[in-house]
């Protein structure tokens, strides 16, 4: 049995559950987010989403720990949502927003401008002496991954020096240079 799947998630009071033929639809305060899915049996139950499995089927024990997680991740962005800071590291890395625009330079001959998606809030924080951060909030879990990847694409961590964009608390593995 999955540990994960088998762990029944709790729904707290403002979040509301509707489990529909292969849909579950999780709305709370800060939206709406729905999920599909196949293989499994989802029931509401005194206040808890369960996830059951008919079998040990490989496809079904694969998605049992899965979607319960998927579910868990719904619920608790819907009640408190999630939150990600990317810290830009280099000399003359800046980062500025208009609205949902996001304005990056990253040392190339242009700047980059990303329009982020509604669903994420984006801010930008650039104190003298630190390094610019970038702080994007969502209550979608995937979407809110999905955006930060991207910007971090833009200009990934190097090992000698660390320059570049990186996750706020990541820990680079670095390498020695020339003289080692």
């Amino acid at each position: 049995m999955s540990r994960i799947g088998k762990n029944p998630v709790v729904i707290p009071a403002d979040v509301t559950v509707v489990v529909t033929e292969g849909l579950v639809t999780v709305k709370g305060k800060l939206g709406q987010l729905t999920q599909e899915f196949s293989d499994v049996t989802v029931k509401v139950e005194e206040g808890q989403v369960i996830v059951e499995r008919s079998s040990d089927h490989k496809d079904q024990r694969a998605k049992h720990g899965l979607y319960r997680s998927l579910i868990n991740n719904m619920i608790n962005g819907v009640s408190t949502g999630f939150t990600k800071e990317l810290e830009l590291v280099g000399v003359g890395y800046r980062a500025s927003n208009q609205g949902q625009k996001l304005d990056l330079a990253l040392g190339f001959s242009h700047n980059i401008v990303l329009e982020v998606a509604k669903e994420v809030t984006l801010e930008t924080i650039s104190e003298k002496g630190k390094n610019p951060i970038v702080k994007l909030t969502s209550y979608d879990k995937q979407l809110l991954g999905q955006v930060t990847a991207k910007i971090r694409n833009f200009r990934r961590p190097e090992p000698y020096k660390g320059k570049g964009i990186k996750f706020v608390g990541e820990v680079l593995r670095r390498k020695a240079g020339k003289s080692a």
